[in-house]
């Protein structure tokens, strides 16, 4: 997958991560100057069966819709581009630069009161924009929340999980 040219304009620089969901890779987007870096998050889809991959296209454009309406918010990555290449999908997000919460944590030191107060605050304000607009993202976790470089707020991310809240009456 290195080196790889996705939808003609975004190559694969670097493997991030891999889940039973599927594959996120670093990678430049050489249609912009300077080929800024983003995410490329390959959806598995496990089949070649058309039926099956009509559904799979349908709950991935449905799932990029509300993540393309959930960007608004500065705490959770603007996605870029959502496609399909060779029966694969993708979705093409901002990349946030920094660490973990999982990683922050790790040095085993604990917060003061005011850090933990700061800490909640952050997660809190996006959680609430988020369920606002009717989505769950049912995957918290500390490797979930980014600080981000630029600004240190906490950055929500891997949206993976995420359920659109139906109202049935």
């Amino acid at each position: 997958m290195l080196g790889r040219k996705l939808a003609g304009r975004y190559s694969v620089v670097k493997p991030l991560a891999e889940g039973g969901f599927g594959e996120t890779f670093l990678a430049e987007d050489t249609h912009l100057p300077d080929s800024p870096q983003c995410v490329v998050k390959k959806l598995k889809t496990g089949s070649h069966d058309p039926a099956l991959l009509q559904t799979v296209r349908r709950l991935f454009d449905s799932e990029a819709k509300v993540l393309h309406q959930l960007g608004d918010h500065p705490q959770i990555p603007r996605l870029l581009a959502h496609f399909e290449d060779n029966e694969e999908f993708y979705l093409a997000e901002e990349f946030v630069e920094g660490e973990s919460l999982a990683e922050e944590l790790e040095t085993g030191k604990p917060l003061d009161e005011d850090a933990v107060l700061q800490l909640l605050y952050d997660i809190l304000e996006v959680l609430s924009f988020v369920h606002e607009k009717q989505v769950i993202h049912r995957d918290i976790k500390p490797s979930n929340l980014i600080r981000r470089r630029r600004d240190r707020k906490l950055v929500l991310i891997d949206f993976g999980a995420v359920k659109q809240v139906t109202t049935q009456l």
